[in-house]
């Protein structure tokens, strides 16, 4: 089983072939591939490649779903005994991906 860790949107992920990966928002278009150059480490069968601090040469490929909005969550503030009371909503923007290579 081989598979990549990526660095994308401040975070780290596993991925493998045919993953389909929630990640924070890409600029991307319909129908245009995805390359994530930032790739930690590669897993290939009994090999681990582990990068200082990426791995030369690798590459994971992948190809757009959609792009959508998180569930909604609330922040509120409030201070006691002063009549304070604040409330606002967010929803995170997020992209989906299918991961389709991993180059290595």
């Amino acid at each position: 089983m081989s598979y990549a860790i990526i660095f994308t949107g401040g975070k780290q992920y596993r991925v493998t072939v045919g993953d389909e990966v929630f990640v924070e928002k890409l600029d991307v278009a319909a129908e245009e591939e995805i390359v994530f150059d930032q790739v930690l480490a590669v897993h290939n069968g009994d090999k681990l490649t582990v990068g200082n601090p990426l791995v030369e040469g690798a590459s994971v490929k992948a190809e757009l779903v959609k792009h959508g909005r998180g569930k909604k969550i609330y922040v509120i503030k409030y201070k006691s005994k002063k009549g304070y009371r604040r409330k606002q909503g967010h929803r995170q923007p997020y992209t989906k991906v299918r991961i389709s290579e991993i180059v290595s």
